[in-house]
């Protein structure tokens, strides 16, 4: 992420996308695989030209190569249908980039637990 700050237009173009963006994917996407997912982020450059999109989604590490060529493949859909609703005059081209903050954030759960409550030797053998 940059270091220079957003500007409120930039957040709030980026802000916009993530919800269109979610609704299109549950609503619009013919791939059962793209409506599973989660639209968690957006960032938006300067010009407004590109938008990096964060997606998330319970995936095997072998079907994200899968879901990320579909997500390509549809992207200039995507982009006609964000056009009216985002009414800029040029729509931001889209990059989409797998969120796993989620999946982290369960596991170090996982971990604390285990800190905190250790299993017991030789409980289960």
């Amino acid at each position: 992420m940059p270091a220079r700050s957003e500007s409120p237009r930039t957040r709030r173009v980026a802000d916009r996308i993530v919800v269109e963006l979610a609704e299109i994917l549950s609503r619009e996407a013919e791939d059962p695989r793209l409506r599973a997912l989660v639209v968690t982020a957006a960032r938006v450059t300067r010009d407004l030209t590109a938008a990096r999109v964060w997606v998330s989604g319970r995936l095997t590490p072998s079907e994200e190569g899968s879901v990320r060529s579909a997500l390509e493949h549809a992207t200039p859909y995507f982009r006609s249908l964000l056009a009216p609703r985002l009414k800029l005059r040029v729509v931001p081209s889209l990059k989409f980039e797998f969120d796993h903050t989620l999946e982290a954030g369960a596991r170090i759960e996982e971990l604390l637990r285990e800190i905190k409550n250790p299993p017991e030797e030789g409980a289960g053998e």
